[in-house]
This record gives C-alpha cells, sequence and structure tokens, in this order.
C-alpha cells in the first residue's frame, strides 16, 4: 500500500485495540497524531470508549497535508499543531485539543457533559486550557456545548476552592472567613471575596475566569474590583486553580507573608463584611 497517495485505502483495521490505533497512525504517517475519542480512550478517560470499541479513529494532520478520510480514520486538519503526548509508544494529542475535536463530532449533551468534567476532576487540564480550544474550534455556539462547560466551570471552581481550604489548613495559616462579600458602610458593594482576613485587611481571590468572548469585560470588571480593594488599603493575593495545583507551598507562603506583613501597612479602611 502506498501510504503517500491522498485516497490510499486503509486496509481493514485488526480488532484489537491499541493496535488500531497503530493502523491509523500508519495511514497519516510522519506529522500525525491521535485525537479525538482514541486520543481521551489513551489519556484513560473513564467517560470514553476503550480503544477496541472505537470504530472511528481521527488523526491530527497539519492543514496542508493532501490527506483523505476513510471508512475507519477521520482526518482532522490542524492550523495550529500542538505538541504530542506519547502514550504507549503512539504520538497523542494533548487532553484539550483532544476534547475539542471529539466534541465536534458528538451531539450527545450527555457524553459532552461527561467528557468535560472527567478533564476538570479527573486532574488531566484546567478548565481554562478546555475552554480556550473549543472556543478556537467555535463550538460555544452550540447549545449543548455551552451547559457542559457551564457545568465544567462549576466543576473546576468547586476543586479550587477545596484546594484552598486544603491549604489553609496543611500549611497551618489563620482561619479566614471564607466566600464574603465587602461593603462600604452604607455605600456600595466592593465585591466578593473566596477568603477574607480582617485584622491583616488579606484577601484571596480565586481566578477561575475561562476565555470567551466576553474575557475582556470580564478582565476589567477584576482589575477595577481589586485596583478599588487595594486603594482602601486592602491587599489582594490572586490565586489561579493552576497554581494551587502545582505549587500550593508557593501560594501557602505568598498568602502568609502578606498576612505577616499586615503590620507595616497603614490601617486599611473599615468595611462591612457580609455572607456571601
Amino acid at each position: 500500500m502506498n501510504h503517500n497517495t491522498p485516497n490510499a485505502p486503509l486496509s481493514p483495521l485488526p480488532h484489537t485495540g491499541v493496535d488500531r490505533f497503530r493502523e491509523a497512525v500508519g495511514y497519516a504517517r510522519s506529522e500525525t497524531m491521535l485525537t479525538g475519542l482514541a486520543a481521551l480512550s489513551l489519556h484513560r478517560f473513564a467517560s470514553a470508549p476503550p480503544p477496541g470499541m472505537i470504530d472511528r479513529v481521527d488523526v491530527l494532520v497539519p492543514r496542508t497535508r493532501r490527506l483523505r478520510s476513510t471508512g475507519q480514520v477521520r482526518v482532522v486538519r490542524a492550523t495550529e499543531w500542538p505538541q504530542p503526548v506519547e502514550i504507549d509508544g503512539l504520538p497523542v494529542a494533548p487532553v484539550p485539543r483532544a476534547l475539542a475535536d471529539a466534541v465536534s463530532a458528538l451531539s450527545d449533551a450527555g457524553v459532552v457533559r461527561r467528557l468535560l468534567t472527567e478533564a476538570v476532576s479527573g486532574g488531566h487540564c484546567e478548565p481554562g486550557a478546555v475552554v480556550r480550544e473549543l472556543n478556537r474550534a467555535r463550538l460555544l455556539t452550540r447549545p449543548h456545548v455551552v451547559d457542559a462547560v457551564d457545568a465544567l466551570l462549576a466543576e473546576g471552581r468547586s476543586i479550587a476552592e477545596e484546594r484552598l481550604y486544603e491549604m489553609v489548613r496543611e500549611f497551618g495559616l489563620p482561619d479566614p472567613l471564607w466566600n464574603v462579600d465587602l461593603r462600604l458602610p452604607g455605600g456600595p458593594h466592593l465585591g466578593g471575596l473566596d477568603a477574607y482576613w480582617p485584622d491583616q485587611a488579606v484577601a484571596v481571590e480565586l481566578d477561575t475566569r475561562a476565555p470567551r468572548q466576553e474575557d475582556d469585560a470580564l478582565w476589567s470588571e477584576y482589575t477595577r474590583k481589586r485596583e478599588h480593594l487595594e486603594r482602601l488599603g486592602i491587599t489582594v493575593v490572586h490565586i489561579t486553580p493552576r497554581k494551587l495545583r502545582e505549587a500550593m507551598d508557593q501560594q501557602a507562603t505568598v498568602v502568609r507573608t502578606a498576612l505577616m506583613a499586615a503590620s507595616d501597612r497603614q490601617p486599611a479602611a473599615y468595611v462591612v463584611v457580609l455572607p456571601r
């Protein structure tokens, strides 16, 4: 079989799980990687079918490759080439890209939701990385994908909050007030915070924003809130879920340093603290 011929037929795939993936990669030869459900299966997603149950294997190739899909292989073209991960000796797309390619071919809302939620709850990647790929693939116009993204972001925030609680507990930080709103006495609402130490006027805010079309507006709103609080003498520590997951000790040190430095700062303005 001449693999360089654009329309070369694919020989029948053996039904031995990963061997089918090797045949699909061999069809495209150089500059290719598995993506979609095949990649998620190799990434050990419980909500993805096992290799032997996947009838149509997605392979990612550069946009300029002259290669066509066959009955067993769907050719997916990439304008931006991601860095593949090697699993079982096969080149595999990273989870966010594999998810986007899988979702593009799925119409079952339940399956899409389970895949996206597992990406975060299983520790495969951060919600923002998933949403970036879905946005790039123009999938955020599909109602069932938008619903799944909302569940994904809720899952991501819940996990980040649990890690924040763990950080305070494991590193012996003083107990803060959790999930509060701040207001000026008789004045406007200043915004919600994930943790607040009123005696030291130190706040922690988790950044669980996801990049969407309105992200610039959200970022501007966040920046305005932070600047307003800091003008009132409140130190705001900004922590992302990724930093909490990968470097919790460093984030604990940042918060502890801010708490210890409180005595060297001018007293903060009086604010009203309310449960959120």
